[in-house]
């Protein structure tokens, strides 16, 4: 049984990447020709200027659509970014399907692979997925097609939707468009690496632990990771179905600011819970958007660290960088320390992987890949419990590493009574970061680094993996949170200092420092974290436009890759 289906692995991984090679080598002449003036001037515009020229019949949405799919093309070529291509599908969308009377008229969109789209496969990297086209489109597609926006590709991701890279047997793995050397993040890294390349301007991706987050960080674009019930998640596949005690969510990313809100707001004002009943009844509130666009002093706390992985020279900078421009224009910057971010590490971890890993090993073939960072998780989590005794006992008390210790202590399947005396603690945890927030902090948002390091190196999650927890504490608390690009790593700037010594750091940040280097980051984008509380998108948007503003006017605002 073992050889038949390697065997069978290996055939459906080089027939899908055949397919892919094949559709991209015969495709129409029009996606074959440069970039025309007309076709550049597309490229620049904002969605909302484009939609009003498809509304007025100016623009042809297979223009916009063509103009995307050469510059998404030469980023798979450069990236490995796409998965299926969508095009021709694309083009009789936007003639017969798609509204384009909608608030998106004609905006090509991409999506991350897990999203169930009408004749193709949703085989997030699994190779026991392919071959099973889809007979409907999933309630995100149905929403967007409603709206008059036109999916037009599917992006990469990890086999297991848990790692800050993305690579899987079926389609391969995406690099950084910056620096092909480095991950472009997970698990949405192929919409990371398109968006910062210039291929697309909207795409949809999801987080469970920082996947629209991190790969923004890492690749150079923005992201919203919205809270559970304000984004269809309904006509998704995952690798951890039934995964629920920290859900996942699917989100926007962008290109640039301007269109991640339009998009947003968009797409809320079509009313998504007609589409999928996990969304709640919840319009967009434009009063409070306005609110925090015009509020003349806000209050914003800086969370330095999470005490468990110091940032980076390079993040600790970027942070400074958006501190600095805030207090410039006169709001109100200080330092917070949250309650325990290291017990929210561990309760999120231990809930996420309650089942040992069982449900997402499940989906693995014979002689199929796992991404190295996935593949620790599992490692430790069935080695026999009395070897891993022994080894805690060695951390804790002979290196005497309390933070890698205390991760590795309870790292086992849970039992229902554990798993609901994890929820018990997680709920207890909400509740009084709830309380810090409202009566001690008494914020408007917080800011913090997305990661302690920049991208890292392909396979570097195989020591990075427990690195994670800038991102995961807020999905444990369900919090609204956006990332913004800020700056570029500086070889010189963002040295380690003289006095940085490795054997001081705890298991957690030496994995995530092990392959920090400036001098071969150098280039790369670094990002910060805009966080506001659950169900605060409007919030959170507003106050990702001041900061920009802020960054305008104090130093300037990040530089996007130009389209080639």
């Amino acid at each position: 049984m073992g050889i038949l289906e390697y065997r069978q692995h290996k055939r459906d991984c080089q027939r899908k990447q055949a397919d892919r090679a094949s559709k991209l080598a015969t495709l129409p002449q029009p996606y074959l020709s440069p970039l025309s003036s007309q076709e550049r001037t597309i490229l620049g515009r904002p969605i909302q200027d484009l939609v009003q020229d498809v509304h007025k019949r100016v623009t042809s949405p297979v223009d916009i659509l063509r103009a995307y799919a050469k510059v998404s093309i030469k980023a798979h070529e450069k990236t490995n970014c796409l998965t299926e291509i969508l095009f021709p599908e694309a083009e009789e969308w936007a003639e017969k399907e798609v509204n384009l009377q909608g608030p998106l008229a004609g905006i090509p969109v991409s999506l991350k692979d897990s999203i169930h789209v009408r004749g193709f496969d949703t085989s997030v990297g699994f190779s026991q997925n392919t071959g099973k086209p889809l007979v409907e489109d999933g309630a995100m597609v149905r929403l967007l097609k409603d709206a008059g926006a036109v999916p037009f590709v599917k992006t990469n991701l990890p086999v297991t939707l848990l790692s800050f890279e993305s690579a899987n047997d079926v389609w391969g793995r995406s690099t950084n468009p910056h620096n092909n050397k480095y991950s472009p993040g997970g698990s949405t890294g192929g919409e990371s690496a398109l968006l910062a390349f210039g291929g697309s301007r909207i795409g949809i991706g999801s987080d469970v632990a920082g996947s629209v987050r991190v790969p923004a960080h890492f690749a150079g674009c923005y992201s919203l990771r919205c809270s559970t019930g304000r984004w269809p998640k309904v006509g998704m596949n995952t690798s951890m179905p039934g995964q629920e005690a920290v859900p996942s969510v699917f989100s926007p990313m962008a290109r640039t600011l301007n269109d991640l809100v339009y998009f947003t707001k968009s797409l809320i004002s079509m009313g998504p819970w007609k589409y999928d009943y996990t969304v709640h009844p919840l319009e967009w509130r434009e009063k409070v958007a306005e609110e925090y666009r015009e509020k003349k002093k806000l209050r914003i706390g800086v969370m330095r660290t999470d005490h468990v992985v110091d940032p980076s020279p390079a993040c600790a900078r970027a942070l400074d960088q958006v501190a600095s421009a805030l207090t410039a224009e006169g709001h109100e910057v200080f330092e917070v320390d949250p309650p325990a971010p290291y017990e929210a590490l561990k309760y999120a971890s231990q809930l996420l992987l309650s089942d040992g890993g069982e449900t997402f090993l499940s989906f693995f073939r014979t002689g199929e890949w796992n991404d190295r960072g996935a593949a620790q998780l599992v490692y430790y989590m069935k080695l026999p419990r009395p070897i891993k005794y022994l080894y805690y006992l060695w951390v804790r008390y002979v290196k005497r590493d309390t933070i890698w210790a205390g991760l590795l202590e309870s790292w086992h399947p849970k039992s229902a009574y554990e798993y609901w005396q994890l929820v018990a603690k997680r709920e207890h945890y909400k509740h009084a970061f709830f309380t810090w927030w409202n009566d001690m902090a008494k914020m408007d948002a917080m800011i913090c680094p997305p990661n302690a390091t920049p991208a890292v190196p392909h396979e570097g999650m195989h020591d990075a993996v427990s690195s994670c927890g800038y991102t995961f504490l807020f999905n444990l608390l369900d919090y609204t949170v956006g990332v913004i690009p800020v700056t570029h790593v500086d070889a010189q700037k963002d040295k380690l200092p003289a006095d940085f010594k490795m054997s001081e750091l705890n298991g957690v940040a030496r994995g995530a420092y092990k392959h920090y280097d400036a001098e071969k980051m150098a280039g790369l984008p670094v990002g910060v974290q805009i966080v506001g509380q659950r169900l605060e998108e409007e919030k959170v948007l507003a106050i990702m436009e001041r900061v920009e503003d802020a960054l305008d006017k104090n130093g300037g605002r990040y530089r996007l890759m130009e389209v080639e």
